[in-house]
């Protein structure tokens, strides 16, 4: 079989079972860097994005003769990278009352987000929702890009409700304020608006 590199996601799910080698190769190629990207808002740290990544790459490989996977690879891969992270804080057991500032806990402020956003705003954007403290950036990304329920996100983190909300209303009010500095008015409604929607 020829090596394309086009492969549409429904032949690489079909190559896993006849060529698992270059099918995985070929998954690797075509959507490390997205996880990593979706890893790295939920951890900030790129060794451990990188690692929970690549787990993720493994277990398909694992796995590749019982996949039944009925979701796009690309959402399928994202949501697995996502309870990767969710686990590895759980297993960690992180406490995001007594978390560090995040200057301690990211010790490169060019990281793999900033290397992958395409243009000045998103990386304004990245920016301000990675300087949040630890867990309103974590209740924020999970809320807003996992599109998780206030619930749902409640029960993952152990927290109550409450504390979803005042960290969601927090993390409005700091984008705001970080985003005001370097966005016109006009531009800077609309992104606060698509956040709290």
């Amino acid at each position: 079989m020829l090596k394309k590199s086009n492969y549409t996601d429904e032949e690489l799910l079909s190559l896993l079972l006849t060529d698992g080698e270059l099918a995985i190769d070929l998954i690797f190629r075509k959507h490390y860097s997205f996880l990593c990207k979706s890893v790295y808002r939920i951890i900030s740290d790129t060794q451990i994005t990188e690692d929970l990544a690549q787990e993720v790459f493994y277990e398909v490989w694992k796995k590749r003769e019982q996949l039944k996977i009925t979701i796009s690879l690309k959402a399928y891969l994202k949501r697995a990278a996502l309870n990767k992270a969710l686990n590895y804080i759980r297993d960690q057991k992180i406490d995001f009352r007594n978390a560090p500032a995040k200057e301690e806990l990211v010790s490169k402020t060019d990281s793999i987000i900033q290397e992958l956003a395409a243009d000045n705003l998103q990386q304004e954007i990245n920016a301000a929702i990675d300087n949040l403290p630890e867990r309103c950036r974590l209740v924020f990304v999970l809320s807003r890009f996992e599109e998780m329920s206030y619930r749902q996100i409640a029960a993952q983190l152990d927290i109550s409700m409450k504390t979803v909300e005042n960290q969601i209303s927090k993390a409005l009010k700091s984008l705001r304020i970080a985003l005001a500095e370097h966005l016109p008015v006009s531009l800077l409604v609309l992104i606060m608006a698509f956040f709290q929607g």
